[in-house]
């Protein structure tokens, strides 16, 4: 016969609940657990990244810029008349003196002028010639005339005293003393009279062919200029150096002012060199600097700094002090590098791929055994071509990853293999 135990079904029921109870605490321990464990930090294949050491010390500010050599002295050969382009002796690379002949213009209406010029020249010369004649005969005349009253004048003057002296002596008559003395006073206001004429017809010379001279001058001068004019039909070179470029060819037209013709110094380079507009602002004249021609390095000082900004770039000009390398030719391209300064006792490290200068970036620090790297933020200084200045946050010894790791952004920690 069966015996009823309620006690027991109860007992089973409890043991049940306390199961389950304990069962949903482990469970929630467990989600508890792993919702506080940490993600586990992305492998970054340690070849592929820049590792550099922060170091103390001087760091040398630099700041560069690609350019090209250009000679100092340049100078362009403009036409000075309008004429056509009828011949070309000498091509782009030809080396030219001051007499070199580059090429020939033809104009036919500038050599009419010349010679209008030169025929209208001597026309005005033979004119001042013919005057010359003309006036130093009037003065000869004039001369001969006042040498005649004059002697008129001293036989007058002579035979009045001798009438003079006969009235005295009661020789001759008193009508014919007066009559003396008429002739005598008429001889002497025509000798004052031819003698002042001749002064005049002297003094008359000089005014009279100055004015014929300055014709004759104008007439020169404008010949002078036509003779110019047909001779600068020639062109050439006015500088020793290379024929640079020649923007014409045979049968152009060309007005006064256009540029036939450009010649330089090819052993006088400086070079221009364009620097970004952010990192320009610390360059001062008289800054040392050095430009890579691919060739050699040549040393130079900083002479020019371009006021404006030209596509986000300032031109610097660079005298050259050394040897140019071989091969150094203008157009060239070139590296220049600019100092800006000594900076020492900085703490500095290599510049990150990723940040400017005076800025807060992350960085990823290496930890001790090298194998984790957590971001960091890092304030930076002053920058140069491949380091910058740590203000805060990085100590002398650390190491850091100065490759561009935007593509692990989400992460504060990687894992390097």
């Amino acid at each position: 016969m069966d015996i009823a135990r309620p006690d027991q079904s109860k007992i089973k029921r409890k043991k049940r609940i306390l199961s389950g109870a304990i069962a949903a605490l482990v469970l929630l321990a467990i989600t508890i657990g792993l919702a506080r464990l940490k993600p586990a930090a992305p492998t970054v294949d340690r070849n592929l990244v820049w590792i550099d050491t922060v170091k103390r010390g001087q760091m040398l500010r630099q700041v560069r810029g690609l350019g090209t050599l250009v000679p100092e002295e340049i100078r362009w050969i403009a036409a000075r008349t309008q004429g056509r382009v009828d011949k070309i002796l000498l091509r782009p690379g030809a080396r030219v003196t001051t007499d070199s002949l580059i090429l020939m213009l033809a104009n036919p209406d500038v050599e009419q002028r010349a010679s209008d010029a030169d025929s209208q020249l001597k026309a005005a010369e033979a004119e001042l010639a013919n005057l010359r004649v003309t006036v130093q005969s009037g003065v000869l005349q004039a001369e001969s005339v006042a040498a005649s009253a004059r002697a008129d004048f001293e036989q007058t003057k002579l035979s009045s005293a001798v009438n003079e002296a006969l009235y005295q002596d009661g020789l001759v008559s008193k009508l014919d003393l007066e009559l003396s003395k008429v002739r005598a006073e008429q001889a002497t206001t025509r000798h004052s009279i031819e003698q002042r004429r001749f002064q005049f017809a002297k003094d008359t010379i000089e005014p009279q062919l100055a004015i014929k001279q300055a014709e004759v001058d104008r007439w020169r001068a404008q010949a002078r200029l036509r003779r110019d004019e047909l001779e600068a039909l020639a062109v050439r070179s006015s500088m020793e150096g290379v024929l640079q470029l020649l923007p014409v060819e045979v049968g152009a037209q060309v007005q006064p002012g256009t540029n036939l013709a450009r010649v330089a110094d090819p052993t006088r380079l400086k070079a221009e060199i364009r620097v970004a507009e952010t990192q320009a602002k610390d360059i001062q004249i008289g800054q040392s600097a050095s430009v890579d021609t691919r060739n050699g390095v040549v040393e130079g000082k900083v002479s020019r700094i371009d006021p404006s900004v030209q596509n986000g770039t300032v031109t610097v000009d660079v005298i050259l002090a050394g040897d140019l390398p071989r091969g150094a030719r203008p157009d060239l391209s070139v590296d220049g590098t600019i100092e800006l300064e000594r900076l020492n006792e900085v703490v500095y490290v290599g510049r990150p791929a990723f940040g400017q200068e005076r800025s807060t970036v992350g960085i990823f620090k290496l930890d001790v055994e090298g194998v984790h790297a957590a971001r960091t933020q890092v304030k930076l200084g002053r920058s140069s071509v491949n380091t910058i200045e740590i203000v805060d946050g990085l100590k002398p010894g650390d190491r850091v990853i100065l490759s561009d790791m935007a593509q692990w952004d989400a992460n504060d920690r990687i894992k390097l293999n």
